[in-house]
């Protein structure tokens, strides 16, 4: 039993962040009917940074230094940014299509490196792009091929945003003996002060107007698809291979069109389809295509970056 959970227990505890993140956009949109998109996520950002708190009360209980202190801030308001527009976004458009969307990070994220440190990917890797980007194009199109609405492009733009947050990520935080607690409990309180101040009658209006099943959905947000997600995946990453780990969490999407179908009666259409399976291919080549080509640089796997952070 013990070499059964071993073995299984860490692919099903990461397996299970990506279904609560395929899960979050469906939530998400549903919150942003009742109140508006800065609203929606100060309120979520207010359990989680309690969570986050009484986590680091426990567990750390170190005052940061200027440079992590700073460094959380940072990364709290492009956090800030990636989120208004992936939030605006699935309130536009439907949440397979978010999910699907956002996962262009794990292809924006190596080009946007790669074009800082002036190490080219191989030529396949822009392969993997190129046929994420037709997927992209038919999925929006529908049943047939028209222009891509509003939040469409908004869950683009928030994929290269994300995709700038995860390069700082790593850039800010590399070497440095930051603590990841520390870090993400300051990222959570700019992002819950920021989304606040951008609609103080409004976030105070969404306290009354939530009712019991809109107060879960924040829940789920913040401490499901925020906490929950967090360490289990801290604790997971390290007990198997960055691959491995990749690839579980890497069905985000996949668990995304699904709830939106299941719940919400979504439908891709054929051509939406079929523009799914190319993102998915795409995404999961050029992932591994990347891990490959950081391995025979490094002699070690390449980092990890899951589609949601």
């Amino acid at each position: 039993m013990k070499n059964f959970l071993n073995r299984w227990g860490v692919d099903v505890a990461l397996l299970a962040v990506a279904v609560v993140w395929g899960g979050s956009y469906l939530v998400a949109k549903d919150l942003t009917v009742v109140a508006s998109v800065p609203a929606v996520l100060a309120w979520r950002f207010v359990p989680a940074t309690a969570a986050l708190g009484a986590l680091w009360v426990w567990r750390v209980r170190r005052r940061p230094g200027r440079a992590e202190l700073w460094t959380g801030v940072l990364l709290g308001l492009t956090q800030a940014a990636v989120l208004l527009l992936e939030t605006y976004g699935v309130a536009q458009t439907r949440a397979g299509n978010a999910g699907l969307i956002i996962s262009l990070t794990i292809i924006f994220t190596p080009l946007l490196d790669a074009a800082a440190t002036r190490r080219w990917l191989p030529r396949g890797f822009f392969v993997a792009a190129a046929v994420s980007v037709v997927g992209v194009a038919l999925l929006v199109s529908g049943d047939g091929f028209r222009a891509p609405n509003p939040g469409d492009i908004l869950m683009l733009a928030a994929a290269a945003v994300r995709a700038l947050h995860v390069t700082l990520l790593g850039a800010l935080t590399r070497d440095r003996p930051y603590s990841s607690i520390t870090v993400t409990l300051i990222q959570s309180g700019v992002c819950a002060l920021l989304a606040a101040a951008l609609d103080p009658p409004g976030t105070l209006a969404a306290a009354a107007a939530f009712g019991p099943a809109d107060w879960l959905g924040v829940l789920y947000l913040g401490l499901a698809a925020g906490v929950f997600a967090f360490l289990v995946q801290l604790w997971g990453v390290r007990r198997t291979s960055a691959s491995r780990a990749s690839l579980l969490m890497g069905t985000e999407p996949v668990w995304a069109v699904l709830a939106g179908i299941v719940l919400a009666g979504e439908r891709l259409g054929w051509p939406g389809a079929c523009g799914a399976v190319l993102i998915l291919l795409g995404c999961h080549a050029g992932r591994r295509i990347e891990a490959r080509f950081r391995q025979s640089e490094s002699g070690v796997g390449s980092p990890l970056v899951p589609a949601a952070t």
